[in-house]
């Protein structure tokens, strides 16, 4: 992964509500969605204070950052945590640089 990309990333995750809604899909994903079936967006949209166009942006933003995949089913919108990436960053963020020392 590039600087450029973590940058995005960071970038994305560094806004209050789209960090709470990533953290949702994660958790979502961490309970029982391996399956590949993925986060419902109509389930966790109403712990939110926001309205559907903000929601909607901040999706976006996270999926343009490389961190969701999104699809739709019929009506509903699903999100997916993109595995990768969360692996990438983890490592880039557990290195031992020696800055700290």
């Amino acid at each position: 992964m590039d600087t450029a990309q973590l940058s995005k990333i960071m970038k994305a995750l560094s806004n209050q509500n789209r960090l709470e809604l990533y953290l949702e899909i994660a958790k979502t994903h961490e309970a029982g969605f391996k399956a590949g079936k993925g986060c419902f967006i109509s389930d966790i949209a109403c712990s939110f204070t926001i309205g559907a166009p903000t929601m909607s942006h901040h999706l976006k933003e996270l999926s343009n950052a490389g961190l969701i995949t999104t699809e739709r089913q019929g009506k509903f919108l699903i999100a997916r945590i993109v595995e990768k990436t969360i692996a990438e960053v983890r490592e880039i963020l557990n290195l031992d640089l020696g800055i700290l020392h």
